[in-house]
């Protein structure tokens, strides 16, 4: 007898479906599996041969052929367990064939029949959904994960047995049921459908607050600034002047995920394995600090079987780079790309696979080797130590970062922080950002734009007009600094999230004097 069970292969980020072939026929025993396997897949015959008799079932003597189609495509790892086992059950007629063609199985086995959890879920179902599939049958501990996609009914089990039992109960897709009937067969679990937009407001956000740093002004307004319009940032200080107390709190003033965008970030760290258990959804934007021995494949992704790296579990929340000098220069290159196309694509055996990667750069470094440098009370670093220090940054990726400001030493009985009363908490800042944010929403409503930072050209020259005292200025900075058209682009970027800060529609000389002060707050370091 033949039959096929549809499954799903994860290729990055995209999922196609699958179509698990069995047939059993007579002829010599046998067990022969083929469709361009991984060797997690090749091993799930193993396991699904003894979760079958651990569950009850026996194998007959019978040859067994089981192909994944379309075969061009790689599969790899254990998610395939659980449509196998029902294909061969349903081939060898020991379960009924029901709605196999709208029901979606996925799942990893173990020795004793019970069903465990496997990664990329979400972007599986929501492929599925998409595909006009009508229910998903996956482990328990995905069901909440998988009831992010409204429009498809997503059942969880927590063993192979509660599966057969239900196919075998009759029960067919949106008839309501739950699979239990008068004789007693086991129920599975139908997911609840689940409110992101509910999920979103409720859940806990603990972040440390910018109420807690005294002093630094001007890199507190240049963080308020980043964060309104997702610009780049670095920070140069000496040890202890408050770079990395500022980056932390980066994420408390950025706007809450929307959906859609929480839906994103999900669906990459799904991929990764890197949900936390009882939390089916990113509700917050990330917050990443690799350490500076941080390598290009783990900064980027990639390995034998490709994975999103950390410039793709960043996308829509903050990398925050400390030490930026201490990183290897070709790791920090890496990062010159993404920075551009809000992507990264990773070339290998096995295919091209694309991560997103639109995430917020927050740097911070010191100016030298001791750190104290311009302070020559301190500083026992040379000219050309300076020197090579500070520019093991490349041009090209300083050339890609909006905003450069100086974090002075902190005075700890300075009687100037005591003058000035409390700090602006993160509250305060984030209300500004987010009325902010909401020019920005109305200007790009009819766009795929977030935030002024994701301008292009055309955009530029439609929501950046200057005047003419305001163009002469910019020009006039052109020449005598040597900007490229990159940085006069930036500049123009920048001075929009300025002027939304302040609510205005236009672009004033002030708001481009700030966004060239940002610009060239570190020019001294790099003598440009």
């Amino acid at each position: 007898m033949f039959c096929h069970i549809m499954t799903g292969a994860l290729s990055g980020l995209q999922c196609d479906l699958i179509r698990v072939e069995v047939d059993s026929s007579a002829g010599l025993p046998c067990f022969q599996m083929v469709g361009y396997l991984g060797s997690e897949v090749r091993e799930a015959r193993e396991r699904v041969k003894v979760a079958l008799r651990n569950s009850g079932f026996s194998l007959p003597a019978s040859c067994l052929n089981v192909n994944l189609s379309p075969a061009s495509i790689r599969k790899s790892g254990t998610s395939y367990d659980l449509p196998i086992a029902i294909g061969i059950l349903v081939a060898t007629g020991q379960i009924p064939a029901r709605d196999l063609e709208s029901t979606l199985f996925i799942g990893e086995l173990g020795l004793d029949g019970d069903l465990r959890s496997v990664r990329g879920i979400l972007p599986i179902v929501r492929s599925a959904a998409s595909h006009g599939i009508k229910k998903v049958i996956l482990p328990i501990v995905n069901i909440r994960e998988g009831s992010l996609v409204p429009g498809i009914e997503v059942l969880g089990a927590s063993y192979l047995s509660e599966v057969c039992e239900y196919m075998q109960s009759g029960a067919g897709p949106g008839d309501g049921s739950d699979g239990r009937e008068e004789g007693g067969f086991i129920s599975l679990r139908k997911a609840d459908s689940f409110d992101i937009e509910a999920y979103l407001n409720t859940a806990l956000r603990e972040a440390p607050d910018f109420l807690d740093v005294r002093g630094q002004d001007t890199i507190k307004r240049a963080a308020m600034v980043a964060a309104a319009g997702f610009h780049h940032m670095l920070m140069i200080g000496p040890p202890g002047s408050g770079k990395t107390m500022i980056a932390k709190r980066m994420p408390s003033i950025l706007p809450p995920l929307t959906p859609e965008e929480a839906l994103e970030v999900t669906a990459i760290y799904s991929v990764a394995g890197m949900l936390k258990s009882g939390e089916p959804l990113v509700a917050s934007r990330p917050y990443i600090a690799p350490h500076h021995t941080v390598t290009e494949q783990a900064l980027a992704g990639g390995g034998n079987h490709p994975r999103p790296g950390i410039i793709s579990l960043a996308h829509r929340g903050v990398l925050f780079l400390d030490e930026m000098t201490e990183f290897d220069r070709s790791t920090l290159d890496v990062m010159r790309q993404p920075l551009e196309d809000k992507q990264i694509r990773i070339i290998r055996n096995a295919g091209a696979y694309t991560y997103p990667a639109d995430f917020m750069l927050v740097a911070a470094c010191n100016p030298c080797p001791c750190g104290y440098y311009p302070d020559m009370n301190k500083c026992r670093c040379s000219p050309s130590q300076v020197s090579r220090y500070i520019n093991r940054i490349s041009g090209p990726l300083l050339d890609r970062i909006d905003i450069c400001c100086e974090a002075e030493a902190v005075e700890l009985c300075n009687p100037e922080y005591a003058d000035q009363g409390p700090s602006m908490s993160s509250a305060d800042m984030r209300s500004r950002i987010e009325a902010a944010r909401e020019r920005q929403t109305c200007r790009f409503r009819d766009m795929k734009i977030r935030f002024n930072a994701e301008m292009s050209g055309h955009d530029i020259e439609k929501y950046c007009r200057l005047g003419s005292r305001e163009q002469l200025l910019i020009s006039s900075a052109y020449e005598s600094l040597g900007l490229s058209a990159r940085s006069y682009h930036r500049i123009l970027k920048l001075s929009r999230t300025i002027a939304d800060l302040e609510d205005c529609d236009n672009i004033t000389e002030a708001h481009l004097s700030e966004a060239l002060f940002y610009r060239t707050s570190g020019a001294g370091y790099w003598g440009r």
